[in-house]
């Protein structure tokens, strides 16, 4: 048996175990997957406070809808799934209010400190978490997830052109934000 495939029916016992409420199977799967749905669900939320929340809320959602998983497709898809609608009724819950917002108020928001020439992957999840909460949520959902901006209309309760909107706006000012960011990490050290 090669490892990949003892790492399957590693999984797939420990899915197993989860489905009968086993409480040693919930605690391995959470350690196998926490951290890589805790960045989905940082790029969703304003901090790592919220993320957290998400996170939680999406794992106990897991581990309630486990039986749904019929072993068609990834687990790790179908985690994720699960994390990306956590954050979306998290969203609903605790800001839908916000999902239109001033303009002149979603530029205004910080930058990252400490630029460098080589972006890394917290810059970048700043730079995401930065945006507005609407701008975020359309962005993750269509550049990251894949939905469509029919889908994304249809998840959030709002029209396809506000969606779309949403997502050039959300464009702009992260291409702006990446642009004073690399203009700042080329400036001499004094």
């Amino acid at each position: 048996m090669t490892p990949k495939q003892e790492d399957k029916l590693t999984e797939f016992r420990l899915i197993e175990g989860c489905v009968k409420g086993d409480r040693r199977s919930q605690e391995l799967i959470y350690q196998l997957f926490a951290k890589k749905m805790f960045g989905i669900c940082l790029r969703y939320t304003n901090d790592e406070f919220e993320a957290q929340e998400v996170l939680q809320l999406g794992f106990i959602k897991l581990f309630e809808k486990i039986k749904a998983f019929k072993n068609e497709g990834s687990f790790e898809g179908y985690l994720r799934k699960i994390m990306v609608n956590t954050a979306i009724e998290y969203f609903r819950k605790n800001e839908r209010s916000l999902l239109l917002v001033d303009l002149a108020s979603a530029d205004s928001e910080s930058l990252p400190s400490n630029p460098s020439a080589v972006f890394e992957q917290k810059d970048l999840i700043k730079l995401i978490q930065g945006l507005a909460p609407g701008f975020r949520m359309v962005f993750n959902l269509f550049a990251i997830e894949g939905y469509s901006h029919q889908e994304i209309a249809e998840q959030l309760g709002i029209s396809e052109g506000t969606s779309k909107s949403q997502l050039a706006r959300a464009r702009i000012i992260l291409q702006e934000r990446l642009k004073k960011l690399e203009t700042l990490s080329h400036e001499p050290i004094r």
